[in-house]
């Protein structure tokens, strides 16, 4: 049996991020990952094994380099049970650990719906699974029609990295909302994501609810709740995730409301010894400190960052989640931060919207020179920003970042107004039309 400081059971995102953030803070301690997977994929990058990158192993996170220049310990196993008594964790390969604090990093899976059929073989789930994954690819180079249930990042993605691989292919996708993407964006933005997909050929059947999967001679029919029927040769899931507990759960540790981990604000969980982080645990809303599922790599690294830090006794606290979201569809960059205007108002705000078009480089003669547009929600009672939005060039993937710290820190419309920012005539925005300030000052004439 070997002891460990600090033993993490999960080496992807969450995992491997703790692991940095305790050696950067500490150098003594010794750390162990404990990884049910030799290839790590890159969570975020799976969608575009399909159209774009076409092989698995391109698109793996670098462990062994990692591991060895922060001198951690790679233990390639499952682990089965956690002792908590004598804190002990347990493998698949007979083997035990002793820890000192453990962290709970192992993901979450892919959300598989309770239909009459799903267990076909033509249905497919994307895990973080190279081998699997590989066999998806292979799949889709026989077929002629596919469907993917779900409308939400990874549905488009996926669908548009599928028409790249293959021009012919029959796809739908089928979304009970009644718009793809409409959880994350307003109808400004979705509006224009769903023609991007409608102009590649790609068909979208909204509002509609899959009750049964039928197998027919190696091809599924799919029957609606509207009572339509939509044959596929090939059914991608990509209906969400969801928190991988069971290890958890057979430890006795509290699970949250959203079937999460529970942890505190400094990801302790209900055992002060153990922490979580990633996907696994439970997340709260920056708005209103209730439970959310929402789960992104970006989310599971701030937490793991906090976990790294605590553990190395530098005390940080998680001030809940606001929510950072950006994809490419049809070439153009859809991003958002904080709360939609639906969601804002769903949560009982009044709010003052602000918004601005503008050319992204200046003069507009400049090459490369494209319209970047800027949503901006407002708290009609302070002037608070509660969430942006931003369509256009590859830019607005940064720029939205920014928005997501005006959010978190509570800047007002005043202060957005008359903030200083960097411009120059081959990267942003003229000063006179920098869309966040216009935007923000659209906003304080009404507030004002």
């Amino acid at each position: 049996m070997k002891t460990y400081d600090v033993v993490i059971i999960g080496g992807s995102a969450a995992g491997i991020t703790t692991a940095m953030t305790v050696r950067k803070y500490d150098a003594t301690k010794r750390i162990a990952i404990i990884s049910d997977v030799e290839n790590v994929p890159i969570p975020c990058g799976i969608p575009y094994l399909f159209g774009t990158i076409f092989d698995p192993m391109k698109n793996l996170l670098p462990i062994s380099s990692i591991v060895s220049a922060n001198h951690i310990d790679w233990i390639v196993d499952k682990v089965t049970k956690i002792n908590r008594d004598f804190k002990l964790v347990l493998t698949a390969r007979n083997q035990s650990y002793e820890y000192h604090e453990l962290v709970l990093a192992m993901g979450s899976y892919p959300l598989i719906p309770t239909i009459e059929g799903i267990q076909s073989e033509n249905v497919y789930t994307i895990r973080k699974d190279p081998i699997y994954l590989q066999s998806i690819m292979n799949k889709l180079d026989s077929i002629s029609r596919l469907v993917i249930i779900g409308g939400g990042f990874i549905g488009a993605e996926m669908a548009e990295e599928c028409r790249k691989r293959n021009k012919d292919l029959e796809i739908t996708i089928i979304e009970m909302q009644e718009h793809c993407l409409q959880m994350v964006y307003d109808s400004e933005l979705y509006d224009k994501a769903e023609n991007a997909l409608r102009n590649q050929n790609i068909t979208i059947l909204s509002q509609e609810k899959v009750v049964k999967i039928s197998n027919h001679n190696h091809y599924e029919v799919i029957q609606l709740d509207s009572n339509k029927t939509v044959e596929a040769d090939m059914i991608l899931l990509c209906i969400g995730c969801s928190a991988n507990i069971p290890l958890a759960q057979e430890a006795g540790l509290k699970i949250g409301p959203t079937r999460s981990v529970w942890v505190d604000e400094s990801m302790r969980t209900s055992d002060q010894s153990i922490f979580a982080c990633g996907d696994v645990c439970e997340k709260k809303s920056f708005f209103n400190h209730k439970p959310i599922s929402t789960k992104l790599a970006s989310i599971a690294t701030a937490e793991a960052r906090i976990v790294g830090a605590n553990i190395a006794q530098k005390k940080r606290t998680m001030s809940g989640v606001v929510g950072c979201f950006s994809t490419v569809i049809g070439g153009k960059t859809f991003s958002a931060a904080g709360l939609t205007e639906t969601a804002a108002k769903a949560l009982g705000y009044s709010v003052v919207i602000g918004q601005s078009e503008s050319i992204n480089h200046h003069p507009g003669s400049m090459p490369n020179a494209e319209s970047l547009y800027v949503k901006l929600i407002f708290n009609q009672s302070d002037g608070v920003l509660l969430g942006g939005q931003i369509y256009g060039p590859s830019s607005a993937g940064e720029l939205i970042n920014a928005i997501a710290v005006m959010v978190a820190s509570k800047s007002t419309a005043n202060q957005l107004a008359t903030f200083q920012f960097a411009t120059h005539p081959a990267l942003t925005a003229s000063p006179i039309a920098y869309p966040i300030v216009n935007a923000a000052e659209m906003a304080n004439q009404i507030l004002n």
